[in-house]
């Protein structure tokens, strides 16, 4: 969104990545200027995906840029409000799908009923306003919120890569060899 959005180009977020831009336009956007509907209510599951609020989101910024006589490429006026919503929206989807998944593990037994935990972790929680709801759906079901600190949050990618090093260090689950192995990409 931020790339679509051309935030590189917005003089406040320049020099930031796309999430902390969205983020930081969000905080004097107005939410409620547009109004996106949430990826994957008709299915009554954990899974998370975001590609359908994308096309909204493309689709919606495409129609602003056509009423603001504006090319793809430079900064819409209302690029606030856009952030302010895809913030909320992409907020909204994390917390019902979190929700879900508290309530199935609560239901079969799988954390301890005292105690539970909800550890959030990558780039999404740097996001104050995601981490926020997040800390209010956990308080709201008595969870405890574990977050490290947002310098911390980083590219779940990088982090994957650095526990790969460290197992490596430390001759743990390391396979020497692809052979074997199998996966499933979802």
């Amino acid at each position: 969104v931020a790339r679509r959005l051309s935030l590189r180009k917005h003089p406040e977020c320049h020099s930031m990545a796309g999430g902390k831009a969205i983020e930081h336009l969000a905080q004097t956007g107005d939410r409620e200027q547009l109004v996106f509907r949430l990826p994957m209510n008709q299915y009554r599951n954990c899974n998370f995906s975001f590609s359908g609020l994308l096309n909204l989101v493309n689709n919606a910024i495409t129609q602003k840029e056509k009423e603001e006589g504006v090319q793809e490429g430079q900064i819409l006026s209302c690029a606030r409000d856009v952030a302010a919503a895809v913030q909320h929206a992409v907020t909204v989807h994390i917390m019902q799908r979190t929700y879900r998944a508290m309530l199935f593990c609560t239901k079969h037994s799988i954390l301890p009923s005292k105690n539970a935990t909800l550890v959030v972790s990558g780039g999404v929680a740097s996001n104050q306003y995601i981490r926020k709801s997040l800390q209010n759906l956990a308080e709201a079901n008595d969870f405890a919120l574990l977050c490290p600190p947002p310098r911390l949050c980083t590219d779940n990618g990088v982090m994957i890569a650095w526990n790969g090093i460290e197992r490596l260090r430390a001759g743990l689950g390391v396979l020497h060899s692809p052979d074997g192995i199998r996966y499933e990409p979802k």
